[in-house]
């Protein structure tokens, strides 16, 4: 799966926030990633910051285009207004499909709606948790993996390391990036290493690598 990694606007826009300290890091911790950051610049990736809304958004966006997905909550939220656990309850199988929601994401949807209304789980407990933890508590959701959870700490609670696996673009990004076909997962393990503590970041440049064409790799 692959992330969609600029999130629609939602009522107050807020970026992924990192700088010079971050990047310095990486520069010196792989030299191939610091000139792609060199070449990149600044990256300015939307978060959501509200938890509920987060999920639905990254549950919406699972497996369907950045163009889809984006017709896909706007839909949603003029449909149904304001993204909250009660209006999504009460939100009937019918008004979600005419969003254009599946009929197995409007199952998803709904149920992660009755989910945390009835407090699983309690989405405010979650920013005190480790991220395997939060990994384990939101997959536990009807509709909600790891891949998913992921996502949410990086583009909701901005957790710093996270370097996702089930991840194609990350998987591409780091093939193009090192000069590889494919990336197994002991090379994924070494880079996921080498860029810690701030894989997310790391996550961002990949990305935006792999959305390149792909170069020859410059070994210099």
């Amino acid at each position: 799966m692959s992330a969609v990694i600029d999130p629609v606007e939602v009522s107050v826009r807020q970026t992924f926030r990192y700088g010079e300290p971050e990047l310095v890091h990486l520069r010196r911790r792989d030299r191939i990633l610091g000139r792609a950051i060199d070449r990149i610049g600044m990256i300015e990736r939307a978060v959501i910051p509200d938890l509920f809304t987060a999920l639905l958004h990254a549950v919406v966006c699972q497996q369907v285009s950045l163009q889809a997905a984006t017709a896909i909550w706007t839909r949603l939220q003029d449909q149904i207004g304001p993204i909250t656990p009660e209006r999504i309850a009460a939100a009937s199988p019918e008004d979600l499909r005419r969003c254009g929601l599946s009929t197995r994401k409007t199952e998803y949807v709904r149920g992660i709606g009755e989910a945390v209304l009835r407090g699983e789980p309690d989405l405010s407990a979650l920013r005190d948790l480790p991220d395997e933890e939060v990994i384990e508590r939101l997959s536990a959701i009807r509709g909600v993996g790891r891949w998913t959870a992921e996502m949410l700490l990086i583009f909701s609670m901005e957790r710093p390391d996270v370097v996702s696996w089930g991840d194609l673009g990350i998987r591409r990004g780091m093939a193009m990036l090192y000069g590889l076909e494919s990336v197994d997962r002991s090379q994924f393990e070494r880079y996921r290493a080498r860029y810690s503590p701030h894989g997310s970041v790391a996550s961002l440049y990949l990305w935006a690598v792999s959305k390149e064409r792909r170069q020859p790799l410059d070994r210099a």
